[in-house]
């Protein structure tokens, strides 16, 4: 039977920046998902990592200076998956007044501590480029910084450095049932692909199971009634490049919600994201008609060319599991976390409710702190300074990787090489290593995915179907038919038999 000082329910961003903060520090740890990396909320979002400008009307002031620290921070430990992105912020006439806005971003560029991002700056929208998509009537606009994020390669680099200083990640793995029992917990694991179980203990019990954290209470736990998260759909829409520059927006709708419209995969266009109570399983959320409607609608408000249904290309949508805060109104819900210790026993549980991409890091930290409280501490903070898998160079320094990853493999096309140092930084050089021509990168599944590729997937980042591969590692599946998934279906039936072989 498998020991560990703490067991980890959850392989979203949470579940795995808690269990990477934890293994740094010289905890035990364990980490069970059910499905894979990133395969629910942390893969669905609006891949921002931002301060959160609608907050302040909510008066979310720590969450918001709490967000714009963590982004430069975030983009200088991942600067292959994160990057600086322009925000255009077209002021409404009728909707909130240009000195609400302007004190808005104020706050914004200054409540952070911002370093490298640039800040505010005022656009007529008559002569600046930005302006040429949008309808007549639009002349002014504010000009703000955040950063884009791969959101589910954030999970995954996460899990990958967890493991890299000790934790066990396991994938594909529910928990079927947690007791109390000699002052440690007793976890019931299934493997679900083979069916088979198995028990490990641990001193402490991380519930980071996002939107399934009150049925991880009720269900593994035994403890009935739990209500603690609010969950909330957000679904987007992705059509074809609206416009040309590399700018995104921030559009106010009349309803008193904000949607983006950002550039996305060179050739599209994503917009999102509506917020609506959800009741049904999380596992089972699509974007509705009216969903999609709404936001067609909305960006038509302020683009020249009006968006329609048909447009759409694809959809995605995910539930935000919020802290249930008694809120009238979804979009009014706090965005901020909730940690909570349950000491029953003398067993600690800790449950996690809440959070946001942006400032998941500081969540980890702050849930350390209460792990310590009952573990006793080991070792310091130490996240705040430390690359992930691939970051190790400087937050503007992709063009400089690239142009040496072109040095030392000529034979890679330009648009391959900038995929791979974008998604995998300076593991790339490891992915390429002994290969000396794009014949020997091995099988191509089109759009530039060969064997090389699937074959590091499969073996560093806990990749398994052609799922995790062509959505949540590399995103490829957006190109369709593109790629050959049929024979990457194949390829990889032939790795699992191989494993099996040499097992």
């Amino acid at each position: 039977m498998s020991s560990y000082d703490l067991i980890v329910i959850g392989g979203g961003i949470n579940g795995c920046g808690i269990a990477r903060d934890a293994a740094g520090r010289g905890y035990g740890v364990m980490l069970a998902e059910m499905n894979d990396l990133a395969s629910g909320t942390s893969s669905g979002s609006t891949k921002l990592v931002h301060g959160g400008l609608r907050y302040l009307e909510h008066y979310e002031f720590r969450l918001v200076r709490e967000a714009l620290i963590e982004r430069e921070i975030l983009w200088a430990n991942a600067p292959h998956i994160i990057w600086p992105l322009r925000f255009v912020l077209p002021h409404h006439k009728g909707l909130r007044p240009a000195w609400l806005l302007r004190l808005g971003l104020f706050l914004y560029d200054h409540l952070g501590g911002r370093k490298l991002l640039p800040p505010t700056r005022t656009l007529d929208l008559r002569k600046d480029p930005a302006g040429a998509p949008l309808r007549e009537g639009f002349s002014r606009a504010f000009e703000y910084s955040d950063c884009w994020v791969i959101d589910s390669r954030l999970v995954v680099l996460n899990a990958m450095d967890a493991a890299e200083r000790g934790a066990r990640i396991r994938t594909r793995t529910a928990v079927r049932s947690a007791r109390r029992e000699d002052d440690r917990w007793h976890v019931e694991f299934e493997d679900l692909r083979t069916g088979a179980r198995e028990v490990a203990t641990a001193r402490m019990l991380v519930n980071a199971a996002g939107p399934w954290v009150d049925s991880v209470l009720g269900g593994v736990v035994g403890r009935n009634g739990a209500h603690n998260v609010r969950l909330v759909q957000g679904s987007h829409i992705v059509v074809p490049k609206i416009f040309e520059h590399d700018r995104a927006y921030f559009f106010q709708n009349a309803d008193g919600r904000i949607i983006f419209a950002i550039p996305y995969e060179h050739d599209t266009t994503l917009i999102g994201t509506t917020d609506r109570d959800y009741t049904g399983d999380p596992e089972d959320v699509a974007a509705t008609d009216e969903e999609i409607g709404y936001l067609c609608a909305a960006a038509s408000e302020y683009f020249r060319v009006p968006i329609r249904p048909e447009d759409v290309v694809w959809t995605y949508s995910a539930v935000r599991p919020l802290y249930d805060d008694g809120a009238s109104a979804a979009q009014e819900a706090t965005r901020d976390y909730v940690l909570k210790t349950d000491t029953a026993a003398g067993v600690p549980l800790l449950s996690v409710f809440g959070g946001k991409i942006t400032t998941y890091r500081r969540l980890a930290e702050s849930a350390l702190e209460k792990i310590e409280a009952e573990l006793g501490a080991r070792g310091t903070a130490w996240t705040a300074k430390a690359p992930l898998p691939g970051g190790e160079f400087a937050p503007t320094g992709y063009e400089a990787e690239v142009s040496r990853l072109l040095a030392d493999h000529p034979f890679l096309p330009e648009a391959l090489a900038r995929r791979l140092v974008r998604f995998y930084g300076r593991r790339t050089w490891a992915m390429l290593s002994g290969r000396d021509s794009l014949a020997a990168l091995g099988e191509h599944f089109g759009e530039g995915l060969h064997a090389a590729e699937v074959d590091y997937l499969l073996a560093a980042e806990f990749a398994e179907t052609a799922e995790d591969i062509l959505w949540r590692r590399t995103r490829l599946g957006l190109h369709g038919e593109a790629v050959n998934r049929v024979a990457l279906e194949h390829y990889l039936s032939g790795s699992r038999q191989s494993a099996r072989e040499e097992r």
